[in-house]
């Protein structure tokens, strides 16, 4: 039996989640799903967000479906996701940025970086540490170079012309590169966030630290239509997190507004992650024949509510599984 932690966290969290576990269940009557709650909500409610208890519940788990998570500006709260992170060591975050003509795979380093939580602040200065280290980059690099072994090339995202720390970064990920034999190139995150939107065709796998890769993809995620369209996985050694990119967007929750496809594209990959690559498959397909038939969230330009488009590939779903 595998067992799939669900956390459907904050804001629109509570409405994209239901559908792409519903998805799930019809395709996998053999998951076992159960409920984690951590968040922003239970730490109003009890103080806590996500305790040592949540953790243990969630290293449990086979695999996890991750929903949207509010981080108030509060000096008092410590981000969940970046303690689940830590807390499972999943150090690789996989973004793939895919529709018309883009075809395009992020792959950030998840547990160093300016997301380190080494930080303090001061009566004159806030300060971060930016760390780098050859361990992270390493297996960030392998990671990556497997991904493009199957694709055509290596794009290694820095800002080595000015950061320290990203001259050892390009450095392992060439000779990662070379040693596996996977073409590549390394290009300053400022000139290849541009180009990667006037060129998207020329990108395949692009490789880069943390907070480089969160905001490329934000920025990428233009190309297909936005957040709402973007899947991720947070992948560790033992353990792996599904979650779509957007935030809680507490402006328009409750409202049935949300785009569910980035959540539903979530649960794909993590029936890929868990060896049902044909049954992901089915979902990336519905999932396109429902746009295509013109059913479309307001984000989209379309006037379908949360509920009847997660309806519309759930339909998709069951007729493509039969």
């Amino acid at each position: 039996m595998t067992e799939v932690a669900v956390v459907e966290g904050d804001g629109i969290g509570h409405e994209v989640v239901p559908i792409a576990r519903e998805i799930l269940a019809a395709l996998r009557p053999d998951l076992e799903f159960f409920d984690v709650e951590v968040g922003y909500g239970r730490w109003e409610r009890t103080g806590s967000a996500c305790d040592e208890e949540t953790i243990a519940d969630l290293k449990s788990a086979d695999a996890i479906l991750f929903g949207a998570i509010t981080t108030p500006p509060d000096p008092g709260y410590r981000s969940v996701l970046l303690q689940i992170r830590r807390a499972l060591d999943l150090y690789a975050n996989v973004r793939p940025i895919r529709g018309e003509g883009v075809d395009i795979v992020i792959v950030r380093e998840n547990t160093e970086g300016l997301y380190s939580g080494i930080e303090w602040t001061e009566p004159d200065r806030a300060c971060t540490v930016r760390v780098v280290s050859r361990r992270g980059s390493e297996r960030i690099a392998r990671y990556a170079c497997n991904l493009a072994k199957s694709r055509r090339h290596l794009t290694i995202g820095n800002k080595a012309n000015v950061l320290k720390s990203d001259c050892l970064f390009v450095d392992i990920c060439t000779r990662e590169a070379a040693r596996a034999g996977v073409p590549c190139t390394a290009r300053f995150i400022d000139a290849l966030s541009l180009d990667i939107l006037m060129h998207p065709e020329r990108y395949d796998v692009v490789v880069t630290t943390n907070i480089f890769g969160d905001i490329l993809s934000d920025t990428a995620a233009y190309l297909v239509g936005g957040l709402g369209m973007l899947p991720s996985a947070n992948i560790g050694e033992r353990h792996a997190l599904f979650e779509p990119v957007h935030g809680s967007a507490p402006d328009i929750a409750g409202q049935d507004t949300a785009n569910p496809i980035a959540a539903i594209r979530s649960a794909a990959m993590l029936l890929a992650h868990i060896g049902d690559p044909e049954s992901a498959a089915v979902i990336e397909a519905a999932v396109d024949r429902v746009l295509d038939a013109g059913i479309r969230t307001r984000d989209l330009g379309g006037n379908a509510g949360t509920r009847e488009f997660g309806a519309a590939v759930l339909r998709e779903v069951l007729r493509g599984k039969a």
